[in-house]
């Protein structure tokens, strides 16, 4: 075998090797960077709306405590309105307070009023031309009538730092107005929440109020005079200003390679907003998509290689096999002549096969005739074994119905017994109490005897007592008499009837024993026509089948007959493949 030479191959074949590797890689890695460029701004978009929410819930979280202290202190003021108290009230509400919070309330009527006064938990002393109501937190809070009230960022008169007031107004039980609790709070809070948020290297995060000014800003002089929506790229992007960007709805987006992001802050006028250049998260994420190109290209490269390799081998072996292929079309001439001669040995047998395939066919269509007619008898034989023992369950159930009357009969027969009993004894009290009457009336006549011809009629009612009396006795003797007949004839009656019950029982039994054996008399009835029927199919397609491996016998005889051709043109063309085989291992 010739050794194998990785750039020996043809440039067709070099090509071949070489371009469907390097077309699937291109692809691969445009299809990867798109990915790639789809899931960073997924991430880009998250990043920045996640770091929007963070600074509104920090803000959130730093101002909850003061505005739970402001609420608290609205509800002592509307409870408790004596100064004195109110004094002593705000220096322990407000102990854990900065000194830069102000924490205070003012009355509805001027300080220098009688009932009017300002307390604040510094005991600051404002000037005399300072009037409360004259304030706008003040103005604002009672217009809100009770809910929280946010004033713009101002200048505290007091500390010359840049400050915002939470005001409420309080109400009484009677809900009057009494006056405004407020609390003013630094704004070097919102600078050092802003500074705990990250974003990017050149992104930028801001707090603006909802007209758009800056709130915190690393250039002092922009707070609440530089306009966030102007200075920004968003004024360039169109469709965006301060109503339309800060409508108190989260949103985040990239455009133009720019990422924006921005969150309302709570119920208050202000807004967290973000942005900065897409570009910052593509540094990273661009090396690591080269790494994977270099690496996605460089697999292409071994890939290649391989390929070559294995082509290479490929060829080395087609001269190897093209010898071995000389050698065996030579075999192939010799077996293929020796086939032409089997095949005609073969065909020889087959069409006796034929033959004989042909009468069996025959047969099976004889055999088959002859179980349809077993089927149809056994058929029949089922049809009146089931109408047999349709009668014998119409004559066990009219059997039944005679043994019930008989047993009703029964039963009445020794209700009747009982009934009698009960005569006997009325017979038995009637016979006592003729007696009884029989010996009245014999002391009857013995007294009326005694008493002479007084008694004489008396005599005479007692004798025909005493006769009535024997005809009771005598007629109760031939009632007996009768009675006893009847039970007689009742027991009689009784012993014929249980007799008759005992025969109709036999008859029941015997009448079940007969319908069990037409039953399996049908069944195996049903068998047979089923196994006939069973049997039938089997035959048919057995005909089939025979008349199908026929067919197929013919066919194979007349395959037979083609292949003693065709192997003398096998013979023609291995001699032909010889000599493209010797072409082919030049």
């Amino acid at each position: 075998m010739k050794k194998f030479k990785l750039f020996s191959l043809s440039p067709k074949l070099f090509a071949a090797s070489i371009l469907p590797p390097a077309i699937v890689a291109i692809f691969a890695s445009i299809a990867f960077s798109g990915l790639t460029m789809k899931i960073i701004n997924e991430n880009v978009m998250t990043t920045a709306g996640n770091a929007a929410r963070k600074l509104s819930n920090q803000i959130i979280d730093r101002l909850q405590p003061s505005v739970d202290k402001l609420a608290n202190w609205q509800a002592i003021v509307s409870e408790i309105h004596e100064e004195k108290v109110l004094r002593r009230v705000i220096k322990g509400l407000s102990s854990d307070l900065s000194e830069s919070e102000l924490f205070y309330y003012s009355t509805k009527e001027s300080r220098f009023s009688r009932h009017g006064f300002f307390i604040n938990n510094l005991d600051w002393v404002p000037p005399d031309d300072w009037e409360p109501m004259e304030r706008s937190w003040f103005k604002d809070a009672e217009a809100n009538a009770g809910d929280f009230t946010y004033t713009e960022p101002y200048v505290d008169y007091r500390s010359g730092n840049l400050c915002v007031t939470f005001a409420q107004a309080v109400y009484n039980n009677e809900d009057d107005f009494l006056g405004v609790a407020a609390l003013d709070l630094n704004l070097d809070m919102f600078k050092d929440a802003v500074f705990d948020v990250y974003v990017s290297t050149h992104g930028k995060v801001h707090i603006v109020n909802s007209e758009g000014l800056y709130l915190t800003n690393d250039d002092a002089s922009k707070i609440m005079k530089g306009n966030y929506i102007q200075e920004s790229s968003i004024s360039e992007l169109g469709g965006y200003d301060v109503a339309g960007y800060l409508d108190g709805l989260e949103r985040a987006f990239i455009k133009n390679g720019r990422y924006y992001a921005v969150a309302p802050i709570g119920t208050s006028p202000w807004f967290a907003v973000v942005e900065g250049p897409v570009s910052d998260f593509n540094t990273k994420f661009k090396v690591q998509v080269i790494v994977i190109l270099c690496f996605m290209l460089l697999i292409g490269a071994i890939c290649t290689l391989i390929n070559m390799y294995v082509m290479g081998n490929m060829r080395a072996k087609e001269h190897g096999l093209g010898s071995k292929l000389i050698v065996e079309t030579q075999n192939l001439a010799v077996a293929s002549k020796e086939n032409a001669a089997t095949a005609q040995d073969q065909s020889a047998a087959v069409k006796e096969i034929v033959a004989t395939m042909e009468d069996n066919n025959s047969l099976s269509e004889n055999i088959a005739t002859k179980i349809k007619d077993v089927s149809g008898v056994a058929t029949k034989t089922s049809d009146d074994v089931s109408e047999g023992v349709s009668y014998i369950d119409q004559n066990v159930r009219q059997l039944r119905e005679i043994a019930e009357a008989n047993q009703g009969t029964i039963s009445g027969i020794k209700m009747l017994g009982d009934k009698i009993e009960n005569i006997w004894d009325i017979v038995t009290l009637i016979n006592s109490v003729a007696d009884q009457a029989k010996i009245i009336a014999f002391n009857a006549e013995l007294e009326a005897s005694s008493a002479g011809e007084a008694g004489k009629n008396f005599h005479i009612v007692a004798t025909e007592i005493r006769r009535l009396a024997d005809g009771i006795i005598d007629g109760t003797k031939e009632i007996k008499e009768r009675i006893n007949e009847i039970q007689e004839s009742s027991d009689s009656l009784i012993l014929a009837s249980e007799s008759g019950t005992e025969k109709i029982n036999e008859g029941c039994e015997s009448a079940k024993n007969l319908k069990e054996r037409f039953t399996n008399i049908k069944n195996a009835s049903e068998i047979t026509a089923a196994s006939a029927a069973d049997i039938t199919t089997i035959i048919q397609q057995q005909a089939v089948a025979s008349e199908q491996m026929l067919i197929t016998l013919k066919q194979i005889s007349a395959g037979v007959e083609n292949f003693g051709a065709a192997t003398e043109n096998i013979s023609v063309a291995s001699m032909n493949l010889k000599k493209i085989a010797e072409e082919l291992n030049k």
